[in-house]
């Protein structure tokens, strides 16, 4: 399975709190953000690894130039106006074959409910795509997500309704067939990643719910000791 992280955003909010470095790099227990994120995809066995940064973050593009990895290892440089498109950009260097789950480097989950994700996604043999959702709801702008009893996901709501559950974890596990979805909505303008899930749904694709616990997002200078307590916990 292959793997990629979106580390393209400004992180504005963080530098206007007077965090100086880059998000990406924005250390957790004393680990940078995104190495984290790639300490952790290594221990899922990964075909390769990608990452999305923007043109501005040279600190960040360095960085990841110095590792040396055991998997091909590809750094796309590009700014880009959301999440989604910078979804599009990283998928150009994925291989056209095979899962692959993708997440934003600021999504931060304890290792061992991500490694039953990425076994349960591996393991799944009819589901389109894999999505993690999760019942802890500390967003800012929440993505509410509608599901079966048995886990397949029937829509993705902006508001909560009666009986939610969960929210979207920002963790996405995805196949081919997600790609051409993915550059569907490219080439008709659609925006945002949500806008982008709620089109997998109505395009017919088999999607798939796994909860986790708690999915925390580091979005402002208190989210870093808040998920540096939730990594210790």
């Amino acid at each position: 399975m292959h793997y990629a992280i979106i580390a393209a955003g400004e992180g504005s909010r963080l530098r206007q709190e007077g965090v100086a470095l880059p998000k990406p790099l924005v250390r957790l227990n004393g680990v940078p953000m995104i190495r984290r994120l790639i300490d952790i995809f290594m221990q899922c066995s990964p075909s390769s690894l990608s990452v999305i940064v923007n043109e501005q973050m040279t600190e960040v593009q360095d960085y990841l130039r110095s590792l040396t990895l055991p998997v091909p290892f590809n750094i796309v440089v590009k700014s880009t106006p959301s999440s989604m498109h910078s979804f599009w950009e990283v998928s150009r260097v994925l291989p056209p074959d095979g899962k692959f789950i993708l997440t934003t480097v600021d999504t931060i989950f304890r290792t061992d409910d991500f490694l039953a994700y990425a076994r349960a996604f591996e393991a799944d043999d009819s589901a389109d795509a894999f999505m993690a959702v999760t019942p802890f709801i500390d967003d800012e702008k929440p993505l509410y997500v509608s599901v079966t009893p048995d886990m397949d996901i029937t829509g993705f709501h902006d508001a909560p309704f009666p009986g939610v559950r969960y929210i979207s974890g920002g963790i996405y596990g995805l196949t081919p067939p997600c790609l051409r979805v993915l550059g569907e909505c490219i080439g008709e303008g659609v925006s945002r990643m949500r806008n982008y899930q709620r089109r997998l749904v109505s395009s017919g694709l088999t999607v798939r719910a796994w909860a986790i616990p708690k999915i925390v997002d580091v979005d402002h200078q208190s989210d870093i000791a808040t998920a540096e307590a939730f990594i210790n916990s």
